[in-house]
């Protein structure tokens, strides 16, 4: 499969932008891989929220979304002063999980930096057990699927994971 290009993927909306500074910077002399993954991590909090998933959902409603799964691979490096973004898209949704690709993109250089694909699970916190995504974000979590679904590029998926 063809992984989608800068071009294609900076369609997306971007969420957590932000330059590289010195400090997430490891002995290789590039971003350090807790960054790449935090960064993205961050991201795709962010464009959670117009899903009806807020920053805050487990203080408000005392639910949340739990990371069960991540493939990760690193195209090209982040160094610092290296300007970058966070783009999602969504690949899929059961009853109580969700399939996505997060990409980090090097605005710098115009070229995708990063792709992590992730399950993550809907979790009721009083119980802490997963359960079935709310009816309001289901609907929009099926809405963007489709959208996403809609993109003239297809889903760069690795193989390694899928819904249940």
């Amino acid at each position: 499969m063809v992984a989608p290009t800068y071009e294609q993927l900076s369609a997306l909306p971007a969420f957590c932008e932000q330059v590289v500074p010195q400090g997430f910077e490891d002995i290789n002399g590039h971003l350090n891989i807790r960054h790449y993954v935090g960064i993205a991590s961050e991201g795709l909090d962010e464009s959670l929220v117009d899903l009806g998933i807020p920053i805050q959902w487990p203080n408000i409603a005392g639910q949340a979304v739990f990371t069960a799964e991540h493939h990760m691979s690193y195209p090209h490096e982040l160094r610092t002063g290296d300007r970058l973004s966070v783009r999602v898209r969504l690949v899929g949704r059961s009853d109580r999980a969700a399939h996505v690709l997060v990409y980090l993109l090097d605005e710098t250089h115009q070229r995708v930096s990063f792709v992590m694909e992730e399950i993550c699970l809907h979790v009721d916190l009083e119980t802490r057990k997963t359960s079935p995504w709310p009816e309001d974000v289901a609907k929009l979590l099926d809405e963007k699927v489709a959208e996403h679904a809609a993109l003239p590029f297809e889903a760069d998926l690795s193989g390694a994971m899928k819904l249940r």
